[in-house]
């Protein structure tokens, strides 16, 4: 016998997937220049130049060490280069014994998870929200996920129906800022409010609410828009991160767990992820982008190009009839679809070569998204198709 229920998650991709292959399909026929992928979220911008220098210059010394074994939770010089790199920016005092390494932040979010769910214990996740923390969450570490229904207007938190959610078997709260998909960058009044709530009910209940913050886009802002840093405002945080966006190395799986020295029971908290790292089977993040990624954590890919992509495909859309919250971050776009059902409104978009991702798997029915990270020529050859679409409604 096998577990039907893993053979089930690996027998059904999910719909981003679903249609990225459709659209190599499609390309194999009419071309990929005829086929407007907005998908997956993968970053058409190159790495900066100071990432291939990176990879030149640790290429260049002893290869055995280079490509060997690091410690489980990374190279102690490499988690102090970032560290180091964390201080500089955000005024802390952390060292590299709060960091552990991971392939990426989906394993940094599958490791804390791991790491602090026992029986019985619930996560709340804030609609519309990125489609694997359901998988992390429910069949990775056994928790219930709970959502918080997406207020609709600005995509900020409804604080009233997170209320009415959190209980005492709530082990953590999720915020992703900037999120995938609505593009939204929490406030921090909005920020200040949660962590008022949650110490209000980690008293209470009598037991720490941890606020893990997924941030793989925290670089990626517009307008001067600033991004809060959780830690400044509640203690018991811990951040999950990754270099997939911000330096542009999505295949290259690196990231990291923060664990604040402030966070409770701190130490015993990262033992846990360490851990669960092992539990896993996520100990010794790659090695040679490691380094890469201590040479480079002050860098960003130039995210000009998300920039007019934005407001390209925003106001393009909105001049059509599409209603849309404007994006702060990250490099999506959320509209509401011209028909309640988005999946058949997806279906339909097909017909164009068009491929957006239905809203109902964010948790948001009703909406799409649609990932700007593609050529600007690609958006500006696609609003044409869209307008096409737009005019079947109307």
């Amino acid at each position: 016998m096998i577990n039907e229920h893993m053979m089930d998650l690996g027998s059904r991709r999910s719909t981003i997937r679903e249609l990225f292959e459709y659209g190599n399909s499609r390309a194999a026929i009419v071309g990929r220049e005829n086929v407007f992928d907005f998908s997956i979220g993968n970053p058409n911008v190159p790495a900066p130049e100071a990432v291939r220098q990176a990879i030149y210059a640790e290429a260049a010394g002893d290869p055995v060490a280079l490509h060997g074994y690091t410690s489980a939770q990374g190279a102690a010089d490499v988690r102090g280069a970032l560290a180091d790199s964390l201080n500089k920016r955000f005024g802390t005092d952390y060292t590299g014994d709060s960091l552990y390494l991971t392939a990426g932040a989906a394993a940094a979010l599958s490791c804390a998870f791991k790491a602090i769910v026992c029986e019985g214990d619930e996560i709340v996740v804030f609609a519309p929200y990125f489609p694997e923390y359901k998988m992390f969450i429910e069949s990775g570490a056994g928790a219930k996920c709970v959502i918080v229904p997406p207020s609709i207007a600005d995509f900020q938190i409804d604080f009233g129906a997170l209320e009415q959610r959190l209980n005492e078997h709530t082990k953590a709260v999720v915020v992703n800022s900037p999120n995938n998909p609505s593009g939204a960058v929490y406030s921090e009044q909005t920020i200040k409010r949660l962590a008022d709530m949650l110490r209000g009910k980690e008293k209470e209940y009598g037991h720490p609410i941890y606020l893990i913050s997924d941030e793989p886009y925290r670089e990626i802002v517009y307008d001067g828009v600033q991004v809060p840093f959780v830690p400044h405002f509640y203690n018991d945080t811990i951040i999950c991160y990754s270099y997939s966006k911000s330096l542009s190395l999505p295949g290259e799986r690196i990231g990291y767990v923060l664990v604040p020295p402030a966070a409770a029971d701190s130490k015993a908290l990262y033992a846990a992820v360490c851990g669960a790292g092992r539990a896993l089977g996520y100990v010794c993040a790659p090695s040679m982008f490691q380094r890469v990624a201590a040479r480079c954590a002050d860098q960003t890919s130039d995210i000009a190009v998300y920039q007019t992509n934005r407001d390209l495909l925003f106001n393009g859309l909105t001049s059509m009839g599409y209603h849309c919250v404007k994006p702060d971050g990250a490099f999506y776009l959320f509209p509401q679809t011209l028909e309640a059902d988005d999946r058949a409104f997806s279906e339909r978009a097909k017909k164009y070569d068009l491929l957006v991702v239905p809203g109902a798997d964010f948790g948001a029915p009703g909406h799409m998204r649609i990932s700007y990270c593609v050529k600007t020529e690609t958006i500006e050859r696609a609003l044409p198709l869209f307008e096409r679409l737009a005019k079947e409604y109307r």
